[in-house]
């Protein structure tokens, strides 16, 4: 049976560059274990899969897979999937579209606008973001990362939908020339609260700019150009701590640079009382294609 699927860029406003994604905009019959076939087929970082709704006030239920998993949330695919969604039903359309999906985690908020002549959306869950202790110190993640100690300036868990665990570094140079030795990463990550690493350089401060890689093994992602569940538990983590007392925290982060899918990333927590109230995280997403995949017989609901 042939099943239409759309092709994006998300982080991105150009083609070729930010984080691949591979859309079924109706996967309506296929099994899980179809679903992750196709996932593993098309091989990105993920691939969504759109489904009757199971709520009536939502606009659509959507399932997000990684080459080796099913994720609860994501960044990067629900912005990406809210967006072809928009670009192909509601081409027309100049205002804002306002899109709420049902994932795993729950419920999903995307608006998604025209700007520049492309699509933006940008992704607002609710702010309560997991922050364990006991993250690996500095000098285990240098040993994982294949740097010196003393290039590790932090370490910390932290996750909303999807967990992190974040390494500051001291430099651009040093997020670039880190390389994941699997000996150490098994050893020290691979069974921890999260054993995907998000690891960058830059200023924390409201409105810094970040440089950053993420690679998750566990997942099937050896590198990933864009994680925007990550940047929303990053802004998240850092706006809770008491030392910011503003009502908006913002950072902009690039991610994917050097393996030459430069993505732009905006992340956004907003605080009331002491307390973050929401994270949120926008990009482009840019067209690239569709096309339809023949799924067999065995890759559906019997």
């Amino acid at each position: 049976m042939k099943y239409p699927f759309h092709l994006v860029d998300v982080f991105s406003s150009t083609p070729f560059g930010g984080n691949q994604l591979a859309i079924l905009p109706d996967a309506t019959g296929i099994s899980t274990e179809g679903m992750q076939k196709i996932a593993r087929e098309f091989n990105f970082p993920e691939s969504t899969f759109v489904l009757p709704k199971n709520d009536p006030a939502k606009s659509y239920r959507v399932r997000i897979f990684t080459p080796r998993a099913e994720l609860n949330f994501a960044g990067h695919p629900t912005i990406g999937t809210a967006c072809a969604l928009v670009m192909k039903q509601h081409a027309q359309t100049v205002d804002p579209i306002r899109l709420i999906l049902e994932e795993n985690i729950g419920p999903v908020m995307v608006d998604v606008a025209q700007r520049n002549g492309g699509y933006h959306g940008t992704l607002t869950l609710s702010g309560k973001i997991d922050a364990p202790t006991g993250a690996p110190a500095p000098a285990d993640l240098a040993a994982v990362l294949s740097i010196e100690p003393a290039e590790v300036s932090q370490s910390f868990f932290a996750g909303v939908g999807l967990p992190f665990c974040f390494a500051q570094l001291k430099s651009n140079e040093a997020v670039d020339r880190a390389a994941v030795n699997r000996a150490a990463w098994t050893a020290t990550l691979s069974r921890a609260w999260s054993p995907n690493l998000f690891f960058f350089a830059g200023d924390l401060r409201d409105g810094g700019n970040l440089y950053a890689r993420m690679c998750a093994p566990a997942l099937g992602v050896e590198e990933d150009p864009a994680t925007g569940s990550a940047c929303a538990a990053l802004v998240g983590a850092v706006a809770s701590k008491h030392d910011f007392g503003g009502t908006a925290y913002r950072l902009s982060i690039q991610q994917g640079v050097s393996m030459g899918r430069r993505s732009e990333i905006e992340a956004e927590a907003r605080k009331s009382g002491g307390v973050v109230t929401s994270v949120s995280v926008g990009g482009a997403t840019a067209y690239i294609a569709s096309g339809e995949i023949e799924v067999p017989p065995s890759a559906l609901v019997s």
